[in-house]
């Protein structure tokens, strides 16, 4: 069985964006919806009158918010099966919880104010580092979010980090019928060691036509397995932080890996994934390499 495409809501605009750029993502690739409500309830028991006396307030506004994201959910494709939780436990145990079983996690960029962020922020940010799928952070203007640039973006990292996004790409790009740039960008080290003096010296050409041979070996076998998907390949001097939140103003969605580091703890992403997190002008995928 197919596991579902978990969103992760909280009644902020961005998360009711984030379900609706996340069924179009599920009947794409024919995946059931779960939507997920998490929150430790007696911390903000009281908010709203609840009506009841057996359940406390925070989860009676919560049941309303996953209804109501649900019915949402059904508007835009009622073709989409859609399942909803309420999970009283921090939030973002519970949505890395939920990632142990997911297909991938779904979440807007920013949460609901009066809980500091449900969904970007520290518990997004946690999410996004640590969990075993990948972790899709909904942005971007309105073309992106509506997916009508027909391109997506792949930063070419290097080999351990990059094998799950490049497959995770080539299967975007195939199901949307979009053209799929890839962009291995490089720089020349700076002058610290005898050895990094000497490859400096090396000419621009040198460093480009290895960033050319590490993207032929990164995408050889996607390709082969995907000969249906428009590949266009670009090698960029400068660094890879700014050269891919610039190009994601012409991407549906920009794709990057990472990879997991066992035994630490806290956050484990490196510049680029935090820069695209924040600033990138479309959706955001994080995508973690298999230890």
């Amino acid at each position: 069985m197919e596991l579902p495409l978990v969103v992760g809501v909280d009644g902020s605009d961005s998360s009711l964006t984030a379900v609706g750029w996340a069924v179009g993502e599920a009947a794409r690739h024919g995946l059931p919806l779960r939507l997920v409500y998490a929150s430790l309830w007696e911390r903000y028991e009281g908010t709203v009158p609840s009506g009841s006396l057996d359940r406390p307030s925070e989860q009676v506004m919560a049941e309303h918010i996953v209804a109501a994201a649900a019915e949402r959910a059904r508007l835009r494709n009622p073709d989409v099966k859609v399942s909803t939780d309420t999970i009283p436990e921090e939030a973002a145990s519970a949505l890395l919880s939920e990632g142990n079983h997911a297909s991938a996690l779904v979440i807007g960029s920013r949460g609901r104010g009066g809980l500091k962020g449900l969904l970007l922020g520290s518990v997004g940010l946690t999410v996004a580092a640590r969990a075993h799928c990948p972790v899709i952070v909904v942005r971007g203007d309105g073309a992106a979010l509506g997916g009508t640039h027909e391109r997506i973006l792949l930063g070419a990292g290097d080999p351990d980090t990059s094998g799950e996004a490049v497959r995770f790409a080539f299967r975007e790009a195939e199901v949307r019928g979009c053209t799929l740039d890839v962009v291995r960008a490089w720089r020349r080290p700076a002058f610290e060691t005898s050895g990094a003096a000497a490859l400096a010296e090396e000419p621009a050409h040198q460093h480009e036509e290895w960033a050319s041979a590490l993207l032929d070996a990164l995408l050889r076998d996607a390709m082969a397995d995907h000969p249906a998907v428009r590949v266009r390949r670009t090698t960029v001097e400068g660094p890879a932080h700014k050269v891919l939140a610039d190009r994601s103003a012409a991407a549906d969605l920009v794709i990057v890996g990472t990879r997991r580091r066992v035994g630490h703890f806290g956050l484990q992403l490196g510049r680029v994934s935090h820069t695209l997190l924040h600033h990138a002008q479309c959706p955001v995928a994080i995508v973690p390499e298999r230890v």
